[in-house]
């Protein structure tokens, strides 16, 4: 059991030997490893946030695109309403202008037709006088039996005449 003690026992010389052994490997270690393992570190740190802030700008300038897209769009709905309205504006005048030319046109038919209307009946009442004052020649002719001489002939007529457009 003795042997088994020794293995167990607590040799201070042991103890600080092993302190020092691992200071050393501490300073060692921390100059050759922890300095460039900090380095790395930082510089992923400093890659990460790099890129964070890459991620943020590109957020900004997506959100800017798509305020400017939306203004874009706002505007050619504007657009597209004022071009709509125009062509219902000019639609309106040329309908208007038609319509107008039309009854232009009418007015001008029917003064015309007025016109033509009131020639003819002219025309067909100087037939009609043609006609009675030669009705009444004959008829002169037959109660007188005699001739008239073609003044005093053309005075009844034109008495006659006066008398049946009255």
């Amino acid at each position: 059991m003795s042997t088994n003690l020794e293995f167990f026992s607590i040799d201070a010389t042991t103890i600080v030997g092993t302190l020092a052994n691992l200071l050393i490997l501490f300073f060692v270690v921390k100059h050759f490893l922890f300095d460039k393992v900090n380095a790395i570190l930082e510089a992923r740190k400093n890659e990460v946030e790099k890129t964070y802030e890459e991620a943020d700008t590109k957020l900004k300038n997506a959100e800017k695109l798509e305020a400017e897209y939306t203004e874009k769009l706002a505007g050619a709905k504007e657009e597209s309403a004022e071009i709509i309205k125009n062509a219902t504006k000019k639609a309106q005048k040329r309908s208007d202008e038609i319509i107008s030319e039309a009854q232009n046109e009418a007015r001008e038919l029917t003064v015309k037709a007025n016109a033509d209307i009131e020639k003819e009946k002219k025309r067909a009442v100087n037939q009609i006088k043609d006609d009675i004052s030669d009705i009444a020649i004959s008829i002169a002719e037959k109660v007188v039996s005699k001739e008239i001489d073609p003044k005093t002939h053309e005075e009844l007529i034109d008495s006659f005449i006066d008398g049946i457009g009255e």
